[in-house]
């Protein structure tokens, strides 16, 4: 199974941050799993992709030509993927992937675990989507998510296709079973 991570290019101010990111790659690696990522070496981009290397896991780097040097592309990986624009990089990640986490991240985390997840609502995968809710970073985005469905412009079905934890074992657990 192959696990495409969305997460921050920063490193964020919060050290659990960094700390689950580098716990996910290492537990992604010793189940035997891949990780898709986009590519980067530095912040917690970087965190993962040297966690999941450094327990022997199969790394996939997937960087648009305009971001390798921006963010500084990780060359250590077991193979980075180089593609023309964000829109390549996005769908070559998805296609390479079995499952989708969000760990915390910014504006471009967000677009991406959002855009996946509008793919599955409209039937172009089938693949289950979580966050990892570390130091309860999504849980504001959760409780909105939830307001939406109060307030009839989200279906209860379709909110429960993003599931949330707070562990990364369990979090792992749903998606191989979601996914099976």
């Amino acid at each position: 199974m192959k696990i495409c991570v969305y997460l921050g290019s920063r490193e964020g101010n919060d050290p659990r941050f960094a700390e689950a990111t580098e716990a996910l790659g290492a537990a992604i690696a010793r189940r035997g799993w891949g990780l898709v990522y986009g590519g980067a070496r530095n912040g917690l981009m970087g965190r993962l992709a040297n966690a999941c290397l450094a327990e022997g896991g199969d790394v996939i780097g997937v960087m648009p030509e305009h971001l390798v040097q921006r963010e500084v592309s990780h060359h250590g990986l077991s193979r980075l993927i180089r593609v023309d624009n964000m829109h390549e990089r996005k769908a070559a990640m998805a296609a390479h992937a079995d499952a989708f986490i969000a760990l915390p991240g910014g504006i471009g985390t967000l677009e991406e675990l959002f855009e996946i997840w509008t793919w599955r609502y409209l039937d172009l995968h089938g693949k289950p989507i979580g966050v990892l809710n570390v130091a309860d970073f999504y849980s504001p985005l959760l409780t909105f998510l939830d307001t939406t469905v109060e307030h009839g412009f989200l279906d209860v079905e379709t909110r429960r296709t993003l599931f949330s934890e707070s562990d990364i074992e369990a979090l792992l657990d749903r998606l191989a079973d979601s996914a099976a």
